[in-house]
């Protein structure tokens, strides 16, 4: 017959086993990309935005806008006020094979959490389809896009919603049949497991792999009429994380150490440059937006560059709502 000490001691045994179970479930669940990441298929490029830190810090759901026309009838439609209602999103990048087809050179496909009405957003997708077919139970509204493009939109819960634009349905049955798996912290796209685990803690945005890819002109890849000194095949690991401000860390990924010293001589010089034309003075936004030139730096280690900075809050402020 067991003793009592030695039924305590099972006890306290299978008790630490639990605690210890629980605590790698928890830090497992604590590392793993988020859901709306993880459910994305596989792509040449994720980006993330998590916008209640943003939300809270910069307050722009309370700055009113005058919405364009299509934008006001989605929001009486539906109700949906993405500045006050979108919590998380993110976003696949897919190159095209032919840049110059209707899809131009990338495609998206992008899952977003958010607190939806069902059944008006049901009505609206309904209203404006122009086709719609069910998929693993769940249905999936063809709607006309821009410049020739295919829109597929799929509400898959009460706070998720998939979207894709790539000419066949691949991409979107893809999130499907994720979410219907249950999109596991050990689940996503080949790319969250070769890179999420380099982007830092507590980001609120980031992107990985090709993320030049939305910019990209005739190889290269353009901001604002800007060409920078980088190809739009680098690899890149970028975030934001809120450090009493905002930190900016962009880590390129070079194929060699030479290439890597040529992108960190060439970032620096057009940081340099944007110095010199910038004069002092101004509104707040270019006071702030001065503050953040001045702070970037640029970091060379091996075939790695680095470049950070820090971003007044007050830049979030200032960027109102799109209409």
């Amino acid at each position: 017959m067991t003793s009592q000490p030695r039924r305590r001691a099972y006890t306290l045994l299978i008790a630490a086993l639990v605690v210890v179970a629980l605590g790698a479930l928890l830090f497992l669940r604590f590392h793993a990309p988020p859901e709306v990441a993880r459910l994305l298929p596989e792509s040449d490029a994720i980006l993330y935005l998590n916008l209640k830190p943003v939300r809270a810090a910069s307050h722009f759901d309370r700055q009113p806008v005058q919405p364009s026309p299509e934008y006001a009838r989605f929001l009486a439609a539906t109700g949906f006020q993405w500045d006050r209602d979108l919590d998380r999103a993110a976003i696949s990048l897919h190159r095209m094979p032919d840049p110059a087809g209707p899809n131009g050179p990338v495609a998206y496909t992008g899952v977003m959490e958010g607190r939806f009405d069902a059944e008006r957003l049901r009505r609206y997708l309904q209203g404006i389809s122009t086709g719609k077919e069910m998929y693993a139970g769940h249905e999936v509204y063809t709607l006309p896009g821009n410049d020739g493009r295919t829109l597929r939109i799929s509400p898959l819960g009460y706070d998720l919603l998939a979207a894709s634009n790539m000419p066949l349905p691949e991409q979107i049955h893809s999130v499907i049949d994720r979410y219907v798996a249950g999109a596991s912290p050990f689940s996503g796209a080949s790319l969250l497991a070769q890179r999420y685990s380099q982007v830092p803690y507590f980001a609120f945005a980031w992107g990985i792999g090709h993320v030049g890819l939305p910019f990209s002109d005739r190889g290269r890849i353009q901001v604002f009429g800007l060409t920078l000194p980088l190809s739009e095949d680098t690899d890149f690991i970028a975030s934001l994380t809120y450090r009493g401000t905002v930190h900016l860390r962009v880590e390129e990924l070079a194929p060699t150490e030479m290439e890597a010293a040529q992108t960190a001589t060439n970032l620096s010089t057009v940081i340099n440059l944007l110095r010199g034309f910038m004069t002092s003075g101004g509104s707040r936004q270019d006071h702030a937006f001065q503050q953040a030139l001045q702070s970037l730096e640029v970091r060379q280690a091996k075939a790695t560059v680095v470049l950070s900075g820090d971003l007044s809050p007050s830049l979030l402020q200032a960027s109102g709502a799109p209409q």
